[in-house]
């Protein structure tokens, strides 16, 4: 492992136990085992350094994303959108700190334009894959209007599951409570 993949893992690491804001640059050297310097010529800080960590982090979970998804590639759309929300309910429990880290970081948004920048991007990103994720197609069929409402509404189940999975996990729904729910208004609308 090289230093910037050391830095990355000591980054996450002292995020987990520490917190997002909590975390200093020396936490992240005695985690990863290299010297402050490193930071500075991998990352150019401390806080592009902690941006590309939760970043990273986020990205950890598409392999367990991509299972889920093989196992429903037939399915339904919200039997798609079902086995999503489980797979991240379940890493948000799993990995609580991390999760709940991650809010702190998008609380920076206010006060940093370069995370702002930075999840909006990611957001972009995201909507297009979260719609053909759900309509099972590739992401290049999908109509930009319908990868924006299809994708928001998406990202907005996943934030606020995510939200809920960390307030009050015995409560918080399932994501087959949530496909379930997405069913019945569709069917209340006759749609």
């Amino acid at each position: 492992m090289g230093n910037r993949e050391a830095l990355l893992a000591g980054a996450k690491r002292c995020i987990a136990e520490k917190g997002f804001a909590h975390t200093t640059a020396r936490d992240i050297v005695a985690a990863s085992g290299t010297n402050l310097a490193s930071i500075g010529y991998h990352f150019g800080s401390k806080d592009a350094l902690l941006d590309a960590a939760i970043l990273d982090w986020f990205n950890d979970w598409d392999d367990d994303v991509e299972a889920a998804l093989r196992e429903q590639r037939d399915g339904a759309p919200t039997d798609r959108l079902a086995a999503f929300l489980d797979v991240v309910i379940g890493n948000t429990r799993t990995e609580r700190a991390l999760a709940a880290a991650s809010l702190q970081w998008v609380a920076q948004i206010e006060f940093s334009d370069r995370v702002r920048g930075e999840l909006a991007e990611t957001y972009a990103r995201a909507r297009r894959e979260f719609a053909a994720m759900l309509l099972g197609v590739d992401a290049d069929e999908v109509d930009d209007d319908i990868a924006r409402a299809v994708g928001s509404l998406g990202l907005a189940l996943v934030n606020g599951v995510v939200l809920q999975a960390l307030i009050d996990p015995e409560r918080a729904p399932s994501g087959r409570d949530v496909a379930a729910a997405v069913r019945a208004l569709a069917s209340v609308s006759g749609q």
